[in-house]
């Protein structure tokens, strides 16, 4: 099944990506605004996570592909609390030439979409290093996410500590935000 959205694909993780994934997960330019990947990493730890990923019901990996570009980027659900209906979700966009061109938000409106319509989650958390400002406006700003709270000194990049940002959004602000917007419209 793939989770369509008005321009991207939410797909599963074939192993013909893992050479994009290889590269992206070594881009120094990448690491400086998540708050994963911070290390490099060889094609086999590359090949081990992908084996790692089938039948694992608490953590969706997906690659986000568009028609005109293929791949473009990854993005996920991971540590799914089935009990209280929330999960954690991530987003990278890989290649830098789509940036700026709604990728982000559509991903984003589809990975709430499933996870609220289709998953029936109740919110989803997320977290970003402070400078990240480009992060901050397309969550906060043009997804409906809130920004509700900040860890000091949570990443440490370029010679010195940068804070944690923590965000959310429910099924409600989702809700609310669809209603007000008509994005699926």
């Amino acid at each position: 099944m793939n989770i369509i959205g008005k321009t991207v694909c939410l797909r599963a993780i074939n192993e013909a990506d893992l050479p994009l994934l290889y590269a992206w997960g070594n881009d120094p330019a990448l690491w400086r605004l998540l708050g994963g990947w911070h290390f490099p990493s060889s094609e086999i730890s590359t090949r081990k996570w992908f084996d790692n990923l089938q039948g694992d019901h608490l953590n969706i990996r997906l690659a986000i592909t568009t028609e005109a570009d293929g791949i473009v980027g990854s993005t996920n659900l991971l540590n799914i609390d089935w009990k209280n209906k929330n999960a954690f979700h991530g987003m990278m966009l890989g290649n830098v030439d789509i940036r700026g061109k709604g990728i982000g938000r559509d991903t984003v409106m589809a990975i709430m979409r499933y996870a609220f319509d289709e998953l029936g989650l109740q919110r989803l958390d997320g977290s970003m290093i402070e400078y990240n400002e480009i992060s901050m406006k397309l969550y906060c700003g043009k997804c409906g996410w809130k920004e509700e709270g900040r860890q000091r000194n949570w990443y440490y990049r370029e010679g010195r500590f940068w804070d944690r940002i923590i965000v959310g959004v429910t099924s409600e602000d989702y809700k609310k935000l669809i209603s007000e917007t008509n994005y699926w419209d």
